[in-house]
């Protein structure tokens, strides 16, 4: 019989403790800066604190430039930090390239309970399979390796490494977001069991930001609509770990003159040339500000000067097309 699971996030005025988490494998885009913003604004509105987390779980894409200048991008537009990145802090690491230790102790914790299993399967062989995707463009993951014996698994050995996966139940996770409103999926039928730990050792996102949110206080998620589908594998994880989930708020992608996603491949977009176009940040903020809803006309301003404005009622629910904004 399916379980259901509703996640209900606690509402009582308790300080936001938002934060930045950046991947540094290239400047930040607009879209990054949206996002940045949207989540400062958020915590600063309500007495709030803000950390930076720098995602560079793959270090070899994640040079510790590319970090350093994200720091001064964010700092240029004013939207300061209370702890994590370079400044440090009570809570480190801040850089997850120097948290596998922590990563690992989850991972055990979720071994001990015979929750996870070696899979041997390639993402070629995934792909061939024609297996459903879900909506951030993974393998929905039939299953091909959470039965085999242990003379199976160690006969597999001899050939290749394994990647590690979770388990996860015929259940529905629910839970209402604070930007797009209400969302259920089904852990098995819309997930599958999903990756904890990659063949070569680096352990995957999901697992990651769950330790790192939880183990720094971070009790609001502010991020890009196309991780709405990694929600409800991390409530799982929550769950499991016994960790207290953050609030949710998915927003709207900004999208470029042929309607794709920004990228930081875009150098058109990203802040390396807006800091050349803009000699300060207050015309760049005003019309992300218009862009997002938050002003009905362009003005410049500082992220300061948008604080009393600021309400998630009047973000769209609809990605936003940067060609609609003539000064873009």
């Amino acid at each position: 019989m399916q379980e259901q699971a509703v996640f209900t996030q606690k509402t009582e005025p308790v300080p936001p403790t938002g934060r930045f988490a950046p991947s540094p494998s290239g400047r930040l885009h607009l879209g990054n800066l949206a996002c940045s913003l949207l989540a400062w604004l958020s915590a600063r509105s309500r007495g709030g604190r803000i950390v930076l987390r720098i995602e560079d779980l793959d270090a070899e894409r994640c040079p510790r430039v590319y970090a350093d200048l994200l720091e001064q991008d964010l700092d240029w537009l004013g939207l300061v930090w209370d702890e994590g990145g370079s400044t440090g802090g009570p809570n480190g690491p801040y850089y997850q390239s120097e948290c596998a230790e922590i990563y690992a102790s989850s991972f055990r914790k979720l071994e001990d309970r015979g929750l996870v299993y070696p899979c041997f399967c390639s993402r070629a062989q995934l792909h061939a399979a024609s297996a459903p995707h879900t909506s951030d463009g993974n393998v929905i993951y039939p299953g091909t390796c959470r039965g085999l014996t242990a003379a199976e698994i160690a006969e597999k050995r001899k050939k290749k490494a394994p990647a590690y996966r979770l388990m996860v139940p015929d259940e529905e996770i629910t839970f209402v977001d604070g930007c797009m409103g209400p969302h259920t999926e089904n852990l098995l039928r819309d997930c599958g069991d999903f990756y904890l730990r990659r063949a070569d050792g680096v352990f995957a996102y999901q697992l990651a930001v769950v330790a790192d949110d939880a183990l720094t206080g971070v009790n609001e998620v502010v991020r890009g609509r196309d991780l709405l589908s990694s929600t409800p594998r991390q409530l799982y994880l929550y769950r499991l770990l016994h960790f207290t989930p953050p609030q949710f708020y998915h927003i709207p992608l900004l999208l470029d003159a042929h309607g794709n996603r920004l990228s930081k491949r875009d150098g058109a977009l990203d802040m390396g040339a807006q800091r050349e176009r803009f000699s300060s940040p207050e015309p760049l903020i005003g019309l992300l500000a218009l862009t997002l809803g938050l002003v009905d006309h362009y003005t410049p301003l500082t992220a300061e000067a948008l604080l009393p404005r600021f309400d998630w009622s009047r973000i769209p629910k609809d990605d936003l097309c940067l060609a609609d904004v003539p000064l873009f």
